[in-house]
Parts: structure tokens; C-alpha cells; sequence
């Protein structure tokens, strides 16, 4: 059941690795069987200051992320449930040997944390900012791919997949996120949320893109445009059947996404829709482009993410 949280100020923003560590500690008190790993970034995802009090359950395997998903994988042999920490671009395009071999392929049960998704890896920069991770990862059968959205939901997602069977990628940002979300919701697997309901276009995205969705869908509706905006949170496996009443619906979508626009959600999107009718199509996301250094507004901007970037594309798709 997930419940609409109304607020807009900066105050409701919660920093989402502080909601990792700190979900991380209960769940590592609740079951025993639960581990995490870093590969020495645990004071970048503040899980050093939980690794006192589990110190055989906190480890960090060093700067050696590929190293880190294969002791991942030998820990789920062994029965237990391992949750593996790095940023976004070292835990898909280091590692992807790994987990292929170790991960999905054995049918382990790994929990890939990957966190500073796409822009959001700001000052770090473009060795450090992931475009590609979600369409590397969805490639994987079997393999569940999610954007959290916002503290409510990761602390939500964390505590389902805590100690169920599978592999998982959980995409996050780091630092602040806007609150989508009531305390206490919970959420799906698989399944979009619709957020607003709308008979005119419809707006789907994920992550850090539901809040700017949802922006230019008030803008819409100043104008007397009806916006139906969806929270896809998980791209595999994505919700056919919703995309499919909303294709119909509407007959016109715009996607968004911190990713890029190639096998990402645009991709995925514009899948479910080639085979169910005559749906026309915007994607907003990266295009044929890598990262660099610069603040979160600049990159957001820079890389045509932002509301008003999406409004353009709806009156694009208005006017055909």
C-alpha cells in the first residue's frame, strides 16, 4: 500500500545513505544471516559507523569491487544473504564478469547496492557517473533491477529482499532525496506506481526523475493538459500491464530517467509499446553522452533532465 507524501521543502530531503546504514543495522540485528560488504567506501555510505557493532558482519573487502561480488557469491553458498556496496559505475562495468559468473548465472543470492547513480555522482565526475548500469543489468535473466525513489521505499525494498532467494541491483543516489512517499508505505516488486492519474499524456520515470515528472505535470496542469505520471521503480521486470493500460489511455509518453536513453527505461518502455499498439514516444534521459564534474543542478541541466525539459517534450508529443 503506498500512501502520497504532499510536502515539497528541502527540510522533507533525506540523505539515503544514512537510510542504508541505518536500515542495514536493524536488519543485521534481526537476522543473523544477513552480511554487508564495501569496497572501502563505507564512510561514503556511512556503514563505518555501524561496523563496530557487527565487526564479522561489516567487512570491507578493499578497493577490489569484482573481489567483493565473488566473496558475495561465496557467502550465499555458504547460506548466507549478503548485501554488496560500490558506486553505481564500479559495481556494473567493473564487475559484470562477476556478476554474470558468480551472481546470476549460480543463481546467488546477492544484494548489489549501487549507489551515486548517474549525474548524481556530481563532483566525482565522469570516470565516477554511470549512464549504462540499469541496461547492463537488465540483460542479466533473472536478474532484478530497481531504482529506489526515496528513503520511504529503499527502506521498504531493503527490508523485502532482506533475506528472500535472488539476485538483485538496487540503484540509488547517496545524498539527499526528495520525499515521494509516506512513512510506512509499501511497494510491489514489479509493479509501477501511479502517482497521478491522467487521461491527456503520461510521464514514467524512475529515481531521481519522479520529482521533476511530477513538477511538469503541475505545469501541465496550469494549462489544461490531464498528465498521468507512474513511478516505474522497477525496470526488470518491468509492468507490461500498466504501460499497456496507459499506452491506450493516453497514446502518448514521455520517459525519464537519470540513465541513458539506450536499454535503460526509455528502452524498455518503448519495448512493451512496439508490441501493443500505435503509442507515440519521447524519451528524456542521457544522450550518446559521458559524464563530468559539476553540481547537481548544472549536470541536470547540462544533460537535459530537468522538468522543463520534459515539458518540452510533452508539448512535442502535444502538438503531433
Amino acid at each position: 500500500m503506498i500512501k502520497i507524501y504532499t510536502g515539497t521543502s528541502k527540510k522533507d530531503e533525506i540523505e539515503m545513505r544514512k537510510v542504508y546504514s541505518s536500515k542495514l543495522c536493524e536488519l543485521l540485528e534481526k537476522h543473523n544471516k544477513v552480511v554487508a560488504l564495501e569496497a572501502d567506501l563505507m564512510n561514503a555510505i556511512t556503514t563505518d559507523k555501524i561496523q563496530d557493532k557487527y565487526p564479522e558482519r561489516v567487512i570491507n573487502c578493499g578497493i577490489m569491487e569484482a573481489n567483493m561480488i565473488s566473496v558475495a557469491a561465496g557467502m550465499s553458498i555458504a547460506g548466507k544473504y549478503p548485501f554488496a556496496h560500490t558506486f553505481t559505475a564500479f559495481a556494473s562495468r567493473r564487475c559484470f564478469d562477476q556478476l554474470f559468473m558468480s551472481g546470476a548465472y549460480q543463481k546467488n543470492n546477492i544484494k548489489v547496492i549501487a549507489s551515486d547513480a548517474g549525474v548524481t555522482a556530481a563532483h566525482n565526475g565522469g570516470t565516477h557517473m554511470s549512464f549504462e548500469d540499469m541496461g547492463i543489468m537488465r540483460g542479466l535473466a533473472n536478474t532484478v533491477v530497481l531504482e529506489v525513489t526515496d528513503a520511504t521505499m529503499f527502506e521498504n525494498i531493503l527490508e523485502q529482499v532482506a533475506t528472500k532467494d535472488g539476485f538483485y541491483w538496487i540503484r540509488t543516489i547517496r545524498k539527499n532525496a526528495s520525499t515521494i512517499y509516506e512513512k510506512g508505505s509499501t511497494f510491489e516488486i514489479g509493479k509501477g506506481n501511479l502517482l497521478r492519474d491522467g487521461s491527456d499524456i503520461t510521464l514514467i520515470a524512475n529515481g531521481i526523475m519522479v520529482v521533476e515528472a511530477l513538477k511538469t505535470a503541475e505545469k501541465l496542469k496550469n494549462e489544461g493538459i490531464n498528465a498521468a505520471v507512474i513511478d516505474m521503480f522497477t525496470l526488470n521486470p518491468i509492468d507490461k500491464e500498466l504501460i499497456e493500460t496507459y499506452a491506450q489511455k493516453t497514446g502518448k509518453i514521455v520517459t525519464c530517467e537519470n540513465h541513458s536513453i539506450h536499454n535503460g527505461l526509455g528502452s524498455a518502455v518503448a519495448e512493451v509499446i512496439a508490441e501493443t499498439g500505435n503509442t507515440k514516444l519521447r524519451r528524456i534521459g542521457i544522450k550518446e553522452r559521458f559524464g563530468q564534474v559539476g553540481t547537481l543542478d548544472f549536470l541536470m541541466n547540462e544533460y537535459e533532465l530537468t522538468a522543463e525539459h520534459i515539458y518540452g517534450a510533452a508539448m512535442e508529443l502535444l502538438k503531433d
